[in-house]
């Protein structure tokens, strides 16, 4: 896999949610009835609205990596930028949303696991990003995973990065016994961060750069990262052919070096090194 370095434009958005209607297969726009091929008048699509560089949302619209992606796709899938609602979606919300209908799919650094196949599909991944640790400036104690022994550590409701850390091995953790600190977002681990409450903040090392970059000199990234997360495009269970329209758009995203340009728009200015490779697409059962 190539690496290059990268950069990190910011923005935001507001959102309104409506209903998905589904039956055997779902299908997708935002409760106009439509098909599977954009026939709606608009697609309700969940992002982040508090990871810099991936899904912020400041003024009208949310800006990032995240948002670009779901807007080639939706594009690709018959829908204009003004067709598309936004709505929030944090960690802990992302199934249920999915579950409910109250978005027709989640762009919002979805990792794809076994456990969320059980009740969501994936399309994807459209990227692969790997998991790493953020300190205070000052704090050099900490440079990878093993230091986080004793430490307080945060990580965000409905993400699975702490447990990556402290579960035992056999649950496919590294066993550290490091305490759990669990905020609502990242964005408060963050302000927990920068009181001192807890010592480190771990998850995506995506989501960290962009933090970093905000204020480079409060904050420092580890820089050891290890395993893997791959991004899925979250989809109601039995989207199989809505799967499939959306890895073709993922693909053709890639082909057309659009994934490259929304990195590096993303990223280019923060340091940060990103994969240039499209990732292998898992198919959709």
């Amino acid at each position: 896999m190539r690496i290059r370095r990268t950069s990190a434009t910011l923005a935001g958005a507001s959102a309104l949610a409506l209903v998905l209607a589904s039956c055997g297969t779902a299908e997708v726009g935002g409760g106009g009835g439509g098909d599977e091929s954009g026939g709606a008048d608009t697609i309700t699509i969940g992002v982040k609205y508090d990871q810099p560089g991936l899904g912020l949302l400041e003024g009208g619209t949310p800006s990032g990596f995240d948002v670009d992606v779901a807007t080639y796709i939706a594009g690709e899938l018959g829908y204009s930028p003004e067709q598309i609602e936004w709505t929030e979606a944090a960690s802990a919300n992302r199934e249920t949303f999915l579950q409910q209908g109250t978005v027709d799919m989640v762009v919002a650094t979805y990792s794809i696991t076994d456990e969320r196949k059980n009740v969501v599909d994936f399309a994807g991944p459209y990227y692969v990003a790997q998991q790493d640790i953020i300190v205070a400036a000052d704090n050099t104690d900490i440079q990878g995973p093993e230091d986080l022994s004793g430490k307080v550590l945060c990580s965000a409701s409905g993400s699975r990065s702490a447990n990556n850390i402290v579960d035992s091995e056999e649950d496919g953790g590294l066993g550290i016994d490091a305490e759990l600190r669990e905020a609502g977002n990242y964005s408060e681990c963050m302000e927990l961060l920068a009181n001192g409450t807890v010592d480190a903040v771990t998850t995506d090392n995506t989501i960290l750069a962009g933090f970093a970059a905000q204020n480079p000199d409060a904050y420092r990234m580890v820089n050891n990262p290890f395993g893997e997360e791959k991004y899925g495009v979250g989809l109601p269970k039995g989207s199989t052919e809505m799967c499939e329209k959306v890895n073709q758009a993922i693909t053709k995203m890639w082909e057309e070096g659009k994934a490259l340009e929304f990195l590096e728009k993303a990223f280019g200015e923060t340091g940060f090194a990103y994969a240039e490779e499209q990732p292998a697409l898992e198919g959709c059962a």
